[in-house]
């Protein structure tokens, strides 16, 4: 390999260069935020600190639900270490639905939409549902973290 070949590179994306997380010393988190479990973004619902052992670090035991679904998760970690915690955005949009249940987002004053978000297979998407059926207009709360989109709560006017 020549010299003028290695420095022939290929990339194959480009990004703003934002992270879908942030570190963050486990003994800075607090009940209500968020935090990253087993690769899921989750909200801290109850945390409690060990004190320290004869030869080791205190180490904090966290509950978190996963934002997305639902589910309970746990952590335990040394308080000195650091663990991921997800960029959390929520957005209100003003919603169309298909008939092949995604919502269609229409930022407000903006002509931009987005299709890609399904509507809920949960009690809230069947408000959501009956409320637009009903000729409503519908402000829909979306939040995203780590790739993931979903609605998770909605205003009716």
């Amino acid at each position: 390999m020549s010299d003028d070949e290695q420095h022939n590179q290929t990339f194959e994306q480009a990004s703003a260069g934002a992270s879908l997380t942030f570190p963050m010393q486990c003994s800075a988190l607090r009940k209500n935020g968020f935090v990253v479990i087993k690769g899921r973004p989750c909200k801290i619902i109850d945390m409690s600190t060990s004190k320290t052992g004869k030869h080791g670090h205190a180490k904090v035991h966290l509950i978190a639900t996963d934002i997305f679904t639902s589910k309970k998760l746990e952590e335990i970690c040394p308080s000195t270490h650091n663990m991921d915690v997800p960029n959390v955005k929520r957005t209100e949009y003003q919603i169309d639905i298909s008939d092949d249940g995604f919502l269609h987002l229409m930022v407000d004053g903006a002509s931009e939409t987005k299709d890609d978000v399904r509507l809920p297979d949960d009690a809230e998407g069947a408000q959501i549902k009956k409320d637009f059926d009903d000729g409503k207009d519908i402000l829909v709360t979306i939040i995203s973290a780590m790739g993931e989109e979903q609605a998770i709560s909605h205003k009716a006017t």
